[in-house]
């Protein structure tokens, strides 16, 4: 497994699609992009920038009941990638077992954040769907504020159609 991080949340421009760029821990090069929903990509920009909810959100509620019930999630990791879907796992301990919890990655994510979990993926995988950056494409400028990613999030939903939805 390779450890990885959270390099940034964004919209990819030409599609105007929310995408999770995790890349390499320690300096590596390789990148894996996962496009996720307006809302996954929401709650995990939120989550990153410190916006506390008035009432908890999903996400938060899983991580008060995995607190509240004495859990600890170890880590998450990126597990495969099958029909063009990538596939998680989000691994704690509760009672003195180890827990395995099938999840999408988003939502993993999203809790690996609020709980300061490292963030894991499956080093075939990486090898399989990792990308090179160039220095330009992960920059140190922190990522748009919560307001930008909000309006691109609802210029997302405003242009969507019935038939994007045609399989």
């Amino acid at each position: 497994m390779l450890e990885m991080r959270l390099a940034s949340v964004r919209v990819e421009r030409s599609t105007r699609t929310p995408i999770l760029l995790l890349q390499e821990a320690g300096g590596g090069k390789r990148a894996l992009p996962i496009y996720v929903g307006p809302a996954e990509a929401q709650a995990i920009a939120q989550a990153v920038q410190g916006v506390v909810p008035p009432r908890p959100m999903t996400h938060d509620l899983m991580r008060n009941l995995l607190e509240d019930l004495g859990a600890v999630v170890d880590c998450v990791v990126i597990t495969e990638l099958r029909d063009r879907t990538f596939f998680a796992e989000i691994r704690l301990r509760a009672g003195g077992r180890a827990h395995q919890v099938s999840a999408r990655p988003s939502d993993a994510i999203a809790l690996a954040v609020r709980t300061s979990s490292a963030i894991y993926a499956e080093d075939a995988l990486v090898d399989a769907e990792g990308v090179v950056l160039e220095p330009d494409d992960v920059d140190d400028e922190p990522e748009p504020g919560t307001d930008e990613l909000v309006s691109e999030f609802k210029a997302f939903i405003e242009g969507i159609r019935p038939e994007d939805f045609e399989a």
